[in-house]
């Protein structure tokens, strides 16, 4: 059993590891070293993986194993470009693969989510690694999220592990030549003697990889560094330009049999009766699997699973919740608040403030409720996985978020053993959180995965389930649709004393709700309201909804007051320097308080997310009624940029899906049932409406932080702030098209003018 909680013991397995200085850099204390499962796992004809993440064939090549998946977001190029960095390689020679779902490949660098590296005593830091490498390996742990890749595995583990094999490297060449290693240097993937001696990384592999690798290698410094921050051809690129590419809809095993499925209206319904006999006589059809929540047809093509999943007369049991609608879910979300929250953060005395504002001359309590609907992930390749079960064993073909935790997944299906399962990661045409396998604090349903196993069990041939396009759509695990409601106490400079946010659900990342601006008394609390519906990681995920809560209520204080948004904000930030340098770098660049064209108006908006600060500036007119961009300038503190064309892509890429959501996206529920079917009525931002958007990095000695998420929640809010400029209607729920700007845009245009 590889999936849930870990015990007591196992953690103290774990803690183990810290208290007996094992093996560093992810490599286990006991049994067969991580680089001898990664031999086994992934090397041939001479090659030696130095260190787990590095393999050094003997032609020079080094090929660099990341374990992350890339949706299109650069990261197999980004983390290999941070080894390649340390190790000081040739670039030419470099090359690089995702890494295999084995446990030898188990990211521990994702400890340092939960404990960062920094806040780690020096002598503790390679220790601390080890324990999260038993952590990782125990728990399957293998995801992209979170904006998490160059942050922590590149920082914490591409670096080190770079670092670390290029001493290894310097140590074997000095025994050969028996010098010391300081008298050798490194550099293009070769080694130089102290009397003009050259050797290969190649020449040099097997021997580097006798030493164990240091727990704490010297780094280099920014000023040194040749292969990061410069723009490097993508490994991905040239694949999906030719075609060569594969994807998880790819697999075509020998013997392929293709599954459809009916489902249930409404999640988490459940099969009262069907009858299979309606469809066994179709051409082409081969069995009929009832599974939790639904009825699979298995036939020789998908088009014919898929038609006769679609005649057969299924009834579902939906209990009470064919009660439950998006009114209803918004009802038990304002009733929650009005009742009973419980404390996020409090600072000073909000409630005293709040209590005395009455009576405090020059006081007044501004208040808005803001809501957001559930959004589906709607990613490009339909979602689909390929098992094929035989003789006791699986093999699992599928582009997921987490490999190595849907080989656990799999193994708790099917009751197989976690040895006797494998997974062949494939590209993913679209993740967003989409494509993570159930697991504790991230989906709480099954999922194709799940279904495709438990199909497959019941079929003696390899079986590839696909989602059609409303399958997708109405049973995914949703951002959550949420309420927020905040006040604050205005004195009479037009500056808040005093802020109160109440929300619906403390969802992940926890830091969301909080405001970077310096208002001494602040109450920020939290309710959870349940419901059927399946909630989800979503891009950027509860920044999504926060930053628009919050910047748009700070951008209405700054217009009551009479004051300049850019400005207002500024005032608050004096104590937030970084804040300040990417508002100020946006509003310049966008010509922020310059004449714009006739009807065009700037909205701004700033968040801190993943380690990363976004502002953005939106160019917006109101053309019938509904808002156009034309623009969008976004300035960004990562700290430290790796691949500058990738960067500012993902910066690109953010900004179009939170537009996208912003003007279109809308999951709304009927009696208990998803509304939404397809592209239809789930519409995506069109080529055509694609604004023009300019990127700009702060030059920042900050820690490095996220790109895959952080321009997403922060356009929402500014193109909201910028129709406030336009029209005089301040939008508190999304997404745009619900809102008819017609009738008041001429009227506050000619009065703005």
């Amino acid at each position: 059993m590889k999936l849930g909680k870990p015990t007591r013991r196992q953690f103290l397995i774990a803690g183990g590891a810290v208290a007996g200085g094992a093996l560093l850099i992810g490599y286990a204390s006991s049994g067969p070293s991580r680089r001898a499962q990664a031999d086994a796992a992934a090397s041939a004809g001479g090659e030696r993986f130095v260190t787990t993440w590095l393999k050094i064939a003997p032609d020079n090549t080094v090929t660099v194993y990341v374990p992350h998946a890339d949706m299109g977001q650069g990261t197999i190029t980004a983390l290999a470009m941070m080894a390649a960095e340390e190790l000081d390689a040739d670039w030419s020679l470099v090359r690089a693969e995702q890494a295999p779902a084995e446990s030898a490949f188990a990211n521990e660098s994702l400890g340092n989510r939960f404990v960062p590296g920094d806040g780690v005593p020096p002598m503790l830091k390679g220790v601390n690694a080890a324990a999260w490498y038993q952590v990782a390996k125990f728990m399957s742990l293998q995801i992209t999220g979170g904006s998490m890749a160059v942050r922590y595995t590149g920082q914490h583990g591409m670096r080190t592990t770079g670092a670390a094999a290029k001493e290894m490297l310097l140590k074997a060449a000095a025994s050969r030549w028996n010098c010391s290693p300081s008298d050798c240097t490194a550099a293009m993937s070769m080694v130089t003697g102290p009397k003009g001696e050259i050797a290969t990384y190649g020449e040099l592999a097997a021997e580097a990889a006798e030493y164990s690798p240091s727990a704490s290698p010297k780094l280099k410094s920014r000023s040194e560094y040749k292969i990061v921050g410069t723009p490097r051809p993508r490994f991905d690129i040239p694949g999906k330009v030719d075609g060569s590419a594969k994807y998880g809809i790819d697999a075509r095993p020998e013997g392929l049999l293709y599954a459809a499925v009916r489902l249930g209206p409404v999640s988490r319904s459940t099969v009262v009766s069907y009858d299979a006999s309606q469809v066994l006589s179709r051409r082409g059809v081969k069995k009929v699997v009832e599974f939790p929540g639904g009825v699979a047809v298995v036939a020789d093509n998908y088009w014919r699973a898929k038609e006769a999943a679609a005649a057969l007369d299924v009834e579902f049991d939906a209990g009470d919740k064919v009660n439950v609608s998006s009114e209803t879910i918004f009802a038990a979300q304002g009733e929650a608040l009005s009742r009973e929250t419980k404390e996020d953060k409090e600072v000073g005395d909000a409630a005293s403030v709040f209590s005395s504002a009455p009576e405090t001359q020059g006081a007044e309590i501004v208040s808005a409720e803001y809501r957001v609907p559930y959004l589906a992930h709607a990613c490009m390749e339909p979602m689909n996985c390929t098992v094929w079960i035989r003789d006791g064993k699986a093999d699992v073909w599928v582009g997921v978020q987490d490999p190595l935790g849907t080989r656990a997944r799999i193994a708790d299906v099917t009751g197989i053993d976690f040895d006797n399962v494998t997974v062949h990661p494939m590209l993913l045409g679209g993740g967003f959180g989409r494509r993570i396998p159930l697991r504790e604090g991230f989906f709480d349903f099954p999922s194709e995965i799940d279904f495709a196993a438990i199909i497959a069990k019941e079929v003696d041939a390899p079986v590839k389930l696909v989602y059609s396009r409303e399958d997708d759509i109405q049973h995914d695990a949703y951002r959550p649709a949420v309420t927020s409601r905040i006040r604050a106490v205005v004195g009479p400079d037009g500056y808040p004393t005093a802020y109160e946010n109440l929300y619906v659900y403390k969802d992940d990342p926890e830091e969301a709700p909080h405001i970077p601006y310096g208002v001494a008394n602040q109450s920020i609390r939290f309710a959870e309201v349940p419901t059927h519906i399946p909630r989800g990681p979503w891009r950027s995920v509860a920044h999504t909804q926060h930053t628009f809560f919050s910047e748009s209520f700070f951008d209405e204080l700054a217009h009551r007051a009479g004051k300049d948004p850019l400005e207002y904000r500024l005032a608050l930030l004096k104590d937030q320097p970084r804040h300040a340098a990417v508002l100020k770098l946006a509003a310049e660049k966008a010509g922020w308080g310059k004449k714009l064209p006739q009807g065009h108006y700037h909205g701004i908006a700033v968040q801190q997310s993943f380690g990363s600060i976004v502002a953005e500036v939106a160019e917006v007119s109101i053309v019938d009624g509904s808002p156009r961009i034309h623009r969008v300038v976004a300035a960004v503190d990562c700290g430290l940029v790796v691949h500058p064309d990738t960067a500012a892509q993902q910066v690109e890429s953010g900004i179009i899906y939170g537009l996208t959501a912003a003007l279109y996206g809308e999951i709304s529920i009927e009696n208990g049932a998803v509304v939404q079917t397809n592209f239809t009525d789930y519409e995506m931002l069109h080529l055509s409406e694609c604004p023009e958007i300019e990127v700009h990095f702060v030059d920042s000695d900050a820690p490095i932080g996220g790109l895959g998420e952080p321009a997403t929640p922060v356009v929402s809010a500014a193109v909201s702030n910028a129709i406030f400029a336009a029209t005089g209607t301040r939008i508190r729920q999304l997404p745009f098209k619900l809102h008819d700007l017609s009738q008041v845009s001429d009227k506050f245009a000619q009065a703005a003018d």
